[in-house]
Protein backbone atom coordinates (compact mmCIF):
# COMPACT_ATOMS: atom_id res chain seq x y z
CA UNK A 1 0.00 0.00 0.00
CA UNK A 2 2.38 2.83 -1.08
CA UNK A 3 0.06 5.43 -1.98
CA UNK A 4 -0.47 8.53 -0.94
CA UNK A 5 -4.66 8.30 -1.68
CA UNK A 6 -7.05 9.77 1.09
CA UNK A 7 -10.70 8.79 1.30
CA UNK A 8 -13.70 10.15 3.16
CA UNK A 9 -16.15 7.79 3.18
CA UNK A 10 -15.47 4.74 3.99
CA UNK A 11 -17.60 0.79 4.61
CA UNK A 12 -18.00 -2.32 4.04
CA UNK A 13 -20.72 -4.51 1.56
CA UNK A 14 -21.46 -7.76 0.37
CA UNK A 15 -20.73 -9.28 -2.85
CA UNK A 16 -21.64 -13.42 -4.00
CA UNK A 17 -21.52 -13.75 -0.46
CA UNK A 18 -18.46 -12.04 0.31
CA UNK A 19 -18.02 -8.94 2.80
CA UNK A 20 -15.08 -6.52 1.47
CA UNK A 21 -13.92 -2.87 3.12
CA UNK A 22 -14.59 -0.56 0.65
CA UNK A 23 -13.31 3.52 0.00
CA UNK A 24 -14.72 6.26 -1.60
CA UNK A 25 -14.65 10.18 -1.82
CA UNK A 26 -18.44 10.74 -1.99
CA UNK A 27 -21.26 8.91 -0.31
CA UNK A 28 -23.04 8.48 -3.23
CA UNK A 29 -20.80 5.53 -3.91
CA UNK A 30 -23.94 3.90 -2.68
CA UNK A 31 -25.55 3.81 -5.83
CA UNK A 32 -22.95 2.77 -7.74
CA UNK A 33 -22.44 -0.96 -5.65
CA UNK A 34 -26.03 -0.93 -5.32
CA UNK A 35 -26.24 -1.27 -9.37
CA UNK A 36 -23.26 -3.66 -9.62
CA UNK A 37 -25.04 -6.20 -7.30
CA UNK A 38 -23.65 -5.48 -3.68
CA UNK A 39 -26.07 -6.12 -0.66
CA UNK A 40 -25.44 -4.99 2.94
CA UNK A 41 -23.90 -1.64 1.76
CA UNK A 42 -22.93 0.45 4.60
CA UNK A 43 -20.39 3.59 4.01
CA UNK A 44 -19.78 6.06 6.58
CA UNK A 45 -18.94 9.42 5.66
CA UNK A 46 -15.62 10.27 7.18
CA UNK A 47 -14.80 13.65 9.21
CA UNK A 48 -11.56 14.81 6.61
CA UNK A 49 -9.89 12.77 4.69
CA UNK A 50 -7.68 9.60 5.70
CA UNK A 51 -5.24 6.63 3.96
CA UNK A 52 -7.01 3.31 3.85
CA UNK A 53 -5.87 2.00 7.13
CA UNK A 54 -6.60 5.10 8.90
CA UNK A 55 -10.38 5.01 7.58
CA UNK A 56 -10.46 1.40 8.63
CA UNK A 57 -9.52 2.06 12.11
CA UNK A 58 -12.35 4.49 12.54
CA UNK A 59 -14.70 2.24 11.07
CA UNK A 60 -13.68 -0.22 14.17
CA UNK A 61 -14.96 2.72 16.56
CA UNK A 62 -18.23 2.98 14.42
CA UNK A 63 -21.63 1.78 16.23
CA UNK A 64 -23.07 1.01 12.69
CA UNK A 65 -19.80 -1.59 12.08
CA UNK A 66 -19.78 -2.93 15.88
CA UNK A 67 -21.48 -6.29 14.83
CA UNK A 68 -19.23 -9.44 14.17
CA UNK A 69 -19.50 -9.53 10.58
CA UNK A 70 -18.15 -5.97 9.84
CA UNK A 71 -15.82 -6.00 12.89
CA UNK A 72 -14.35 -9.30 11.46
CA UNK A 73 -13.80 -7.90 8.20
CA UNK A 74 -12.12 -4.71 8.84
CA UNK A 75 -10.21 -6.14 11.39
CA UNK A 76 -8.82 -8.74 8.51
CA UNK A 77 -8.25 -6.12 5.91
CA UNK A 78 -6.02 -4.26 8.61
CA UNK A 79 -4.21 -7.09 9.41
CA UNK A 80 -3.57 -7.97 5.52
CA UNK A 81 -2.58 -4.27 4.86
CA UNK A 82 -0.46 -3.16 7.82
CA UNK A 83 2.68 -1.80 6.85
CA UNK A 84 5.14 -4.95 7.11
CA UNK A 85 8.01 -4.29 9.33
CA UNK A 86 11.70 -5.66 8.69
CA UNK A 87 12.95 -7.95 11.76
CA UNK A 88 16.87 -7.23 11.76
CA UNK A 89 18.09 -11.30 12.40
CA UNK A 90 21.14 -10.89 14.41
CA UNK A 91 24.27 -11.63 12.59
CA UNK A 92 26.76 -14.01 13.60
CA UNK A 93 29.92 -11.56 16.17
CA UNK A 94 33.02 -11.60 14.25
CA UNK A 95 35.97 -12.28 15.54
CA UNK A 96 38.41 -9.52 14.52
CA UNK A 97 42.02 -11.57 13.51
CA UNK A 98 44.99 -9.60 12.90
CA UNK A 99 46.51 -10.48 9.45
CA UNK A 100 49.59 -12.86 9.53
CA UNK A 101 52.53 -11.10 8.51
CA UNK A 102 53.92 -12.64 5.33
CA UNK A 103 57.18 -13.10 4.42
CA UNK A 104 58.30 -11.31 0.89
CA UNK A 105 58.82 -13.86 -1.41
CA UNK A 106 62.21 -12.80 -2.56
CA UNK A 107 63.44 -13.34 1.17
CA UNK A 108 62.18 -17.16 1.23
CA UNK A 109 64.22 -17.38 -1.81
CA UNK A 110 67.40 -15.89 -0.58
CA UNK A 111 67.77 -18.11 2.53
CA UNK A 112 67.10 -21.55 0.40
CA UNK A 113 69.84 -19.75 -2.04
CA UNK A 114 72.47 -19.57 1.35
CA UNK A 115 71.21 -23.03 2.49
CA UNK A 116 72.11 -24.80 -0.67
CA UNK A 117 75.36 -23.15 -0.87
CA UNK A 118 76.78 -25.18 2.06
CA UNK A 119 75.85 -28.23 0.86
CA UNK A 120 78.61 -30.57 -0.39
CA UNK A 121 77.67 -31.98 -3.62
Amino acid sequence: MATDKTFSVAGISKLNGSYKIRFANDIMRIKVLAKSGHEDIRLADLEGEFTKLQAAEMLLGLEDFADATAQATITEYMEDNAPKTVKATPKAAVKAVAPKAKTPAKAVKAVKAVENEDAPF
